[in-house]
């Protein structure tokens, strides 16, 4: 399958089977890495790493997963460069798109990473924004296609705030990739409708269900439950408000048991505040399971930089 050349900026933009390339080439890497096996794929690219919001797994993983395959990675901060500030995020993407081969981009808007995308001229990739974190997504996939054996039939339930980029990104994979996804959030924080209408038309074509509901006794017979911080970053100022809407969809051992299943894995896309989305005893119980998760956004990302930048036959 050739992705060469394409951008990574939401899951809307890929087809079931593309993203199912993406986990195999993922699980591929992953296992060549284990054997001590690195590439050559991106030898002489320059890959550009653009943060306006700070990461640990996201940082770490296109760092590795670029040098594993004999790129060069750049971090550029915000206070790096300019942009969008001296500078609009056009000229800086022409600027950046003459002396890269590659741009990464973890920040606020997603409106910046498509301005980059269109006027940059090389591939880019959507580290997180506001509205999506699609190669989380990837890495959740991986890490349930391991732990469960497949994808297509299981039933994902996410408990928190359903309107925030991870609740987003995984309704848009859910649906094209066939896995039954349910939001369990109180109203005020459920899913913009139009894209809930959206992800139900690729839920047609793949079979699976989206459902939003605020009642508990969704997350029977689910096969994961996902939560994720309560307020996002740049949302401090309404932690008090967040915190007392969501104290009840907290992932306890309470809400685990209402599954009415033994196999059931946690997933969580990190970092975890314990004892507000999550308690500490689930949390660990879970941990092998959330940290092979961690780890599997570097061969996710990896995957994506070869398949979209990268000389495979290298």
């Amino acid at each position: 399958m050739n992705l060469k050349g394409r951008s990574f900026l939401t899951l809307k933009d890929y087809s079931p089977e593309e993203i199912s390339y993406l986990l195999d080439l993922a699980a591929e890497l992953k296992a060549k890495k284990k054997q001590g096996i690195t590439g050559n794929s991106l030898k002489g690219k320059n890959i550009a790493l653009i943060f306006e919001k700070p990461s640990t797994r996201t940082r770490c993983s296109f760092t590795i997963g670029c040098i594993d395959e004999g790129g060069h990675p750049e971090y550029l901060g915000k206070e790096d460069i300019q942009l969008g500030h001296k500078e609009s995020v056009e000229d800086t993407a022409r600027v950046l798109g003459r002396m890269f081969d590659g741009i990464e981009f973890r920040g606020f808007s997603q409106e910046t990473v498509e301005k980059l995308a269109k006027y940059s001229g090389v591939p880019v990739w959507n580290g997180l924004t506001d509205l999506y974190h699609p190669t989380q997504i990837l890495a959740d996939f991986l890490t349930m296609r391991e732990h469960l054996g497949a994808l297509k039939g299981k039933k994902l339930v996410f408990a928190g705030d359903g309107r925030n980029n991870m609740a987003n990104s995984l309704m848009i994979g859910s649906a094209k990739m066939g896995v039954h996804f349910t939001i369990l959030a109180p109203e005020e924080l459920w899913p913009q409708e139009s894209l809930v209408a959206l992800c139900r038309e690729y839920a047609k074509e793949s079979g699976s269900e989206i459902t939003i509901t605020k009642e508990l006794d969704a997350v029977k017979g689910a096969d994961v439950i996902y939560t994720d911080v309560w307020c996002s970053m740049g949302e401090e100022d309404k932690a008090a408000e967040r915190v007392a809407l969501l104290r009840p969809y907290q992932v306890n051992a309470e809400l685990m048991a209402r599954t009415g299943k033994d196999g059931t894995i946690l997933l969580h896309c990190l970092p975890a505040v314990k004892g507000n989305e999550v308690t500490a005893d689930v949390f660990e119980k879970y941990a092998d399971v959330v940290f092979d998760e961690a780890e599997n956004r570097m061969h996710t990302i990896k995957a994506v930089m070869v398949a979209t930048l990268g000389n495979l036959d290298a």
